[in-house]
């Protein structure tokens, strides 16, 4: 078998290998960035530096730099996907070190956001909804604002009220609360968006694998707790009473932001408070719940087309 050095002998003496070298060593040498590098540094780097490095030079010409070259994240055309080269000075050679790109620090800081914002059968949609993507009309233009106010002003251990956003189907209530969710995760401010119907649901079925104080709890003390769709559940007196209340009631006392979706505004969500499944009137215990959501947030009408449609 023949040896490495005799191969790299034979190749060096190899007439048309010697012409595509010379022309790959002055591609690399005359690239504008490896250029700009070699005199940044003219000081520091010699002549037998630069031919000692020529193999890394050439790697780093060849792949894309800020994403220039790659399609997508998915497409990255680099050694490693994600990162694109830099050259640096290693003792007595040039190197290439490898950096996270800017769509793989996007990625990575979008990963680490959705990380922050937790959810109990929410739709995907909602959990990726942004201020910019929110289709904006004049009967939403309200809940928007104020939506944007709470983020902007929001430190945590102060006391801020949430927003009880209401309105008829599909008009983008429970959009707008993913929208203040990922902004939120982009201060790294944790939150939670619960489809109440499926809460309760699960909740009955807790008891039975003793884990209902558990999950109470944490509803109880996250940082910003968002309630969607209350109203449309079939309401007991137990998830109203052992569940929502003491939810709330913590909540209220540590001043912790929370907010609701509904059908229904303030009066009609106290209607249907009141009476449970079986048809019982229960007037001050509805109004218990009511005065802590009261207390809790400040009511906002949303308005426009079902977005559904």
């Amino acid at each position: 078998m023949e040896r490495i050095n005799q191969t790299l002998k034979r190749l060096a003496s190899n007439e048309n290998f010697q012409k595509r070298y010379e022309k790959m060593r002055s591609d690399t040498l005359n690239h504008p960035d490896v250029k700009y590098f070699l005199m940044e540094h003219q000081d520091d780097i010699t002549s037998e530096m630069i031919e000692k490095s020529i193999g890394k030079l050439f790697e780093y010409t060849n792949q894309s730099k800020e994403c220039t070259l790659c399609p997508s994240l998915e497409g990255c055309i680099n050694i490693m996907q994600g990162y694109h080269p830099r050259l640096v000075l290693n003792r007595n050679s040039i190197d290439v070190q490898y950096d996270r790109c800017p769509r793989k620090v996007m990625h990575d800081e979008k990963q680490k956001n959705q990380k922050l914002i937790k959810s109990i059968y929410v739709p995907r949609e909602i959990l990726t909804a942004t201020f910019d993507s929110l289709k904006i009309s004049e009967g939403k233009m309200d809940a928007v604002d104020k939506a944007a106010s709470f983020v902007m002003n929001y430190k945590r251990g102060q006391k801020q009220k949430g927003l009880f956003l209401y309105g008829k189907f599909g008009v983008g209530k429970s959009y707008l609360l993913g929208a203040i969710a990922n902004k939120l995760a982009e201060d790294q401010i944790s939150s939670m968006i619960v489809y109440v119907p499926e809460l309760l649901r699960e909740m009955k079925s807790s008891i039975a694998d003793s884990t209902l104080n558990e999950k109470i709890e944490k509803l109880k003390r996250e940082p910003v707790l968002m309630l969607d769709d209350i109203g449309a559940e079939a309401m007991s007196s137990w998830t109203r009473d052992e569940v929502l209340g003491p939810i709330l009631q913590f909540r209220m006392l540590e001043d912790l932001p929370t907010f609701f979706t509904s059908n229904f505004d303030f009066q009609g969500l106290e209607h249907h408070l009141t009476y449970s499944q079986r048809g019982e009137e229960e007037k001050m215990k509805a109004k218990r719940i009511m005065e802590r959501i009261r207390y809790l947030t400040e009511p906002v009408q949303i308005d426009g087309p079902n977005l559904r449609n």
